[in-house]
């Protein structure tokens, strides 16, 4: 993920919850300029799972967590 750090991440995942919950109840919002209405509840929720799943590698490669590791079973 060069170039985006968790914090825009974050950021853009806050944003999405925030159209989410605008849109959920009937209302439209927008975001970068693209108004979202009720009719774009599939795309913003995509957009959640995209930025969630960004967020969560980046959170993951600033602890380590997404190391490979080898496991060989006791023979």
């Amino acid at each position: 993920m060069a170039g985006i750090s968790l914090a825009q991440a974050e950021a853009q995942l806050a944003a999405y919850l925030a159209a989410e919950t605008a849109v959920l109840s009937g209302q439209s919002y927008e975001i970068a300029g693209r108004k979202l209405t009720r009719a774009n509840l599939a795309e913003i929720q995509k957009g959640i799972e995209i930025w969630n799943g960004r967020a969560t590698t980046l959170a993951a490669s600033a602890t380590g967590a997404s190391r490979a590791r080898t496991i060989v079973p006791a023979g």
